[in-house]
């Protein structure tokens, strides 16, 4: 007997809500940021919009479905069923969040602020949930994922793109190289490496792409193909400065050993859920075997 399909609603808290819980009341919320020349008024009503759009994405699930809720700070310790189909209602952001702890699953992204989203992954309404949720997993765009894998079997995935460095601001120090690349190593002292998909290109990854003229073509979000970018990398008599962009084809693997006492690997701006480097440690990245299956 097989299971009924799993609608499991991914949300974060919005700014009122967070407003309201630091200060204790929606009065003393609106003293705060009148404060600082800004009106509630106008946070309240994105916060009821959200608030509406999800119940009308909840009436909209089949009665026969089970449902599952689910805030961004929770999706670390959710575990996600293979016959779940994920509807993430907010950001496009949102739905980098989650799809670093999917396995296939259809991701159906439902934007709550048209118009101040860009929309690439929350590409659909509230009104349109049902009738997407009748073909979820039947129509859906297989985007490229970006990993890290350290040698010590951590793993790290990633949407967007995997940044690897020193915490705060201090100089990150490794040695970088290139499989299959005849051996070529060269110690670098910079502010870290960027390596980023097509998904990637349209935030932070396109920002140094345009730093540095834009040389390089840009990858599709469904290409087996990564970008990935050295950020001010040092020359000194101990440090290089000639690997410092260039692509990242599959099976191809980019290759950072640690030469700091401590450094770090995150995915998609989260920080809070990096994976922690030392010095002498390796750490490979290239193109993940997952896809992000995005409901079209």
């Amino acid at each position: 007997m097989s299971l009924a399909p799993r609608a499991v609603l991914v949300h974060r808290t919005t700014e009122y809500e967070e407003l309201v819980a630091h200060h204790g009341t929606h009065g003393q919320a609106a003293f705060f940021l009148a404060s600082r020349g800004r009106d509630i008024g106008e946070v309240a009503e994105r916060h009821e919009r959200t608030r509406r759009a999800l119940a009308e994405v909840t009436s909209a699930i089949p009665l026969t479905w089970r449902q599952a809720r689910l805030e961004r700070a929770d999706l670390d310790r959710f575990l996600f069923a293979p016959e779940d189909v994920v509807i993430v209602v907010g950001q496009d952001g949102l739905v980098a969040n989650a799809a670093k702890y999917l396995s296939g699953q259809p991701v159906l992204g439902i934007d709550t602020e048209p118009g101040r989203n860009p929309g690439v992954l929350v590409r659909h309404r509230p009104r349109d949930t049902a009738e997407l949720l009748a073909v979820a997993g039947a129509s859906v765009d297989e985007l490229t994922m970006v990993e890290a894998v350290a040698d010590d079997t951590q793993r790290l995935v990633a949407l967007n793109e995997i940044y690897l460095g020193a915490a705060g601001h201090q100089t990150a120090r490794y040695r970088l190289g290139l499989e299959g690349d005849g051996g070529v190593v060269e110690a670098q002292a910079s502010s870290g490496v960027l390596v980023g998909t097509g998904t990637g290109a349209t935030g932070w990854l396109r920002s140094v792409w345009q730093e540095r003229g834009g040389a390089l073509r840009l990858p599709a979000p469904t290409e087996n193909r990564l970008l990935w970018f050295v950020r001010e990398a040092w020359p000194s008599p101990a440090t290089g400065t000639s690997l410092t962009a260039g692509e990242l084809p599959a099976p191809a693997r980019l290759r950072l050993t640690v030469e700091s006492e401590r450094l770090i690997a995150f995915g998609d701006g989260m920080e809070s859920d990096a994976v922690e480097l030392t010095w002498g440690q390796t750490v490979e990245v290239g193109v993940c075997r997952e896809r992000l299956r995005l409901v079209g």
